[in-house]
């Protein structure tokens, strides 16, 4: 050991530990990671570094008595911090010098640290596992101390702070207090992103165990998350045509990218000194048809001497409109599909084209999450590609009919409703029943259900605020993410099976604390949970 080594001098084996540099390590290191480095880096360095570099043996006796819990803490944020700090700056070289080579450089305005984004952001991540060991122990104390003997007079004067303080909830609660630290962090859409993904999680988990609990046992054996898909996607492509600064933009290329038969392209031989409306405009030209209550489609082939073949606001679309089938009556139908006449052969073969090609996106998406899972493979080949085929089978219908019934909605409802009749709201109607398809992945697709519904949720905040339905306050997103974790906490505190996702648990048990385990495995092996 290096504590027994020939290197010790008698002068570092009886000198004191400085108190600056026993607080520094301990602060910095635990003890056994200083044996560690002492053991493996120290006793190579120089002697003059080793001489002054105390003794694992005496460093240990130094801190024995002390109470490492909040060391350990400060520990922990602050490699958080570093790690933080790292990443997001590893992310901006990645995104300036690989992401955006070729396109033009962005100007950088120059902060100090303590504005810089980044340093902020990582600051509040550390702060917030720093807070939240600190007020879980807190709590936890202040509990079993009013739960005393010696409490009972105290107990006896203040019966309502009593009752919330020794309640069982009251640590998790108390310590979710940390999460007003995000509020260090910049306001910008990362910060709105996590709060609201905290929070469809502790809903999420919340719903799990109210259903331990037997709340649901009576539910219709259709009931499940997929109820979520159609207002889902009725909000996403009304938004879509009417409010695209407050859509997904990835949502909108994947979209745009994966529908040839209702979205034109430029031929390959059209001139090029020729304009072609581009997938935004198209998509603008569609919204703009609606605003106009849906006139009437004049084929210029028929009625070429015809003083207004478009309205002056649908200019932009006449390249592909002004070939157009003749038959075609109904004006998004001659943008959508203008060489087919006919709106069922059209989605028809949307579905002709898109079922393989989503299915080669999905094979190649689902066979990369499988690859953890080789052993299984190995093990019973046929069984496993078969569990493969049909999660790529279900996944690929479902986005291919959401999508596809979506457009195709917009030609039904031209020939079942009015021209004037919700001439905009009918888009929300049209995703609404593309969102039916969720009911394919019902047992299996709460992940995709949930990705959706935070994107919807956060473009209708965002229409919502533009079109003065309600106003942002200051901060309200940090309110949010306090309630939820709140919520997140009682949770797993009460059920924590009910926390479904084990990265989830045992990122909870870093955040109080009790280190990188999951506690539903320990509860559930025990039999039995400590109260």
């Amino acid at each position: 050991m290096a504590d027994n080594g020939p290197e010790a001098s008698p002068r570092t084996a009886n000198a004191k530990i400085d108190p600056v540099l026993r607080n520094a390590i301990r602060y910095t290191i635990s003890a056994k990671e200083y044996r560690t480095l002492h053991e493996y880096l120290l006793k190579q360095s120089p002697t003059i570094v080793r001489n002054s570099a105390p003794l694992p043996s005496k460093y240990d006796a130094a801190i024995k008595d002390k109470d490492d819990y909040n060391a350990a803490a400060i520990r922990a944020s602050l490699r958080v911090f570093l790690a933080a700090q790292t990443g997001l700056k590893l992310w901006d070289i990645i995104t300036e010098q690989v992401l955006r080579r070729g396109k033009p450089t962005r100007t950088v305005v120059k902060s100090s640290l303590f504005k810089s984004p980044n340093f902020r952001l990582s600051i509040s991540i550390s702060l917030i596992l720093l807070l939240h060991r600190v007020l879980h122990r807190f709590f936890t104390r202040l509990r079993a101390n009013l739960l005393t003997k010696d409490a009972a007079p105290f107990r006896r004067r203040n019966p309502r702070i009593s009752k919330a303080l020794t309640a069982r909830l009251a640590p998790a609660i108390g310590s979710s207090l940390a999460g007003f630290a995000l509020g260090v962090s910049p306001g910008d859409q990362f910060r709105i992103t996590v709060t609201i993904y905290l929070a469809t999680r502790a809903a999420e988990f919340a719903y799990n165990s109210l259903e331990d609990d037997g709340w649901f046992k009576n539910r219709p054996w259709w009931f499940g998350s997929w109820l979520l898909m159609p207002p889902v996607f009725g909000q996403l492509l009304h938004a879509f045509l009417f409010d695209r600064d407050c859509f997904p933009t990835s949502y909108g290329n994947f979209i745009l990218k994966n529908t040839p038969n209702y979205i034109q392209k430029r031929p390959p031989g059209y001139p090029s000194q020729l304009a072609w409306p581009t997938n935004d405009g198209i998509v603008d030209g569609l919204a703009e048809i609606s605003k106009l209550n849906y006139p009437a489609f004049v084929s210029p082939i028929l009625f070429p001497s015809a003083s207004q073949i478009l309205p002056p606001s649908l200019s932009q679309i006449s390249p592909i409109t002004s070939s157009a089938h003749p038959s075609i009556q109904a004006l998004t139908c001659a943008l959508l599909h203008p060489h087919e006449p006919s709106c069922m052969r059209t989605y028809i073969t949307f579905f002709l084209g898109a079922v393989p090609m989503f299915a080669k996106f999905f094979a190649l998406i689902f066979g990369l999450f499988s690859l953890p899972r080789y052993k299984l493979f190995l093990k019973d080949p046929v069984k496993e590609m078969d569990h493969l085929a049909k999660n790529v089978l279900r996944m690929t219908i479902f986005v291919s009919g959401a999508i596809g019934t979506s457009w195709g909605s917009i030609c039904l409802f031209q020939y079942l409703l009015p021209r004037t009749f919700l001439p905009a709201q009918r888009w929300f109607w049209g995703g609404f029943l593309g969102g039916f398809w969720g009911f394919l992945e019902r047992k299996k697709g709460r992940s995709q259900f949930l990705f959706s519904t935070r994107a919807s949720i956060d473009s209708l905040w965002k229409v919502g605020v533009k079109r003065g339905w309600w106003k942002s306050g200051k901060n309200g997103d940090v309110w949010v993410f306090v309630m939820s974790l709140m919520l997140l906490n009682a949770v797993y505190e009460v059920n924590p099976n009910a926390v479904t996702s084990g990265v989830v648990r045992k990122s909870l048990g870093m955040l109080r604390g009790e280190g990188w385990a999951d506690r539903a495995k320990v509860v559930k092996s025990d039999g039995v949970e400590d109260d």
